[in-house]
């Protein structure tokens, strides 16, 4: 059975709703990690790899694969890439600039994302997108290895008014100048779980 492998590109966003929303969110993860990293501790990352099944095909969006019976079959894959220049050669002003970000942001050096700041930020943004509470939860959360480079598996659903409560599973990837972001994500009654669950199971970094 042949299947598609995935690589990265340099490119940030994916044009979806959710994408947007956990994009944003992993470039406030990624900030306050590689800011509180100091030491270098996070390794420098290229590319990060996995392969979508042969039932999903490219979307509307970049990054994004709809199942090939959409919309009937609403599960899809999506991919994106937070990038944060900080490998870049930098000027006095740009270095003193950057600095003075970095106080403001770290209240707490050892701080990184948990469950509850996870949701608190997600939930307050589909309600913003949505204009009303989605009933965002998360209902797993767990910090994971990927090829050595750190990161989280989150579980959590939502159920827009008028709609079908939605699963979503999310994998946050981090290394010293990119955070990359996959998402799975599907209906209660769509049964795509085992795909993901083999979809995200080649998930590779280097």
């Amino acid at each position: 059975m042949t299947k598609k492998r995935i690589l990265y590109s340099l490119k940030f966003g994916i044009g979806i709703l959710t994408a947007i929303i956990l994009a944003s969110v992993a470039g406030l993860v990624a900030s306050d990690v590689v800011l509180a990293s100091s030491d270098g501790g996070l390794k420098s990352a290229t590319q990060c790899s996995f392969i979508i099944p042969p039932q999903f095909v490219p979307g509307d969006g970049e990054g994004l694969f709809r199942h090939k019976d959409y919309p009937m079959e609403s599960s899809s894959i999506s991919y994106s890439i937070y990038y944060n220049g900080k490998d870049k050669v930098l000027t006095n002003r740009e270095k003193q600039a950057l600095l003075q970000k970095a106080e403001a942001a770290l209240v707490d050096e050892s701080e990184n994302l948990t469950k509850e700041i996870y949701q608190d930020l997600m939930s307050e943004a589909y309600s913003s997108e949505y204009g009303k509470n989605v009933d965002f939860t998360v209902t797993a959360f767990s910090q994971k290895s990927f090829d050595g480079y750190p990161g989280y598996k989150i579980i959590s659903e939502f159920q827009p008014e008028g709609e079908m409560r939605v699963h979503q599973t999310v994998y946050i990837i981090l290394s010293k100048y990119r955070t990359f972001t996959i998402t799975f994500q599907g209906a209660e009654d769509d049964e795509c779980q085992e795909l993901f669950d083999q979809s995200a199971a080649t998930i590779h970094v280097n």
